[in-house]
């Protein structure tokens, strides 16, 4: 299953809304050193309750839209 997101970081609190299949996650954490990336990873995998690595990003590693990978039991 893949999933389009739109991700902010370093924004002042973490939340997500769903609009037209896209997700935008909101997190905390700064861009650097994948941290953001991290997270994002983490708040899709409770979002499908699935384990973080079940989830990979496929594509947009380091811009705000991103395609995930969320390999379902």
């Amino acid at each position: 299953m893949h999933v389009r997101v739109r991700v902010t970081a370093g924004a002042s609190r973490e939340h997500v809304e769903e609009e037209e299949g896209v997700l935008s996650i909101f997190v905390k954490e700064p861009p650097q050193d994948n941290m953001a990336n991290r997270r994002v990873v983490k708040i899709v995998a409770e979002r499908y309750n699935v384990s973080p690595s079940a989830v990979r990003i496929i594509a947009g590693h380091q811009a705000r839209n991103k395609t995930l990978e969320i390999r379902m039991s």
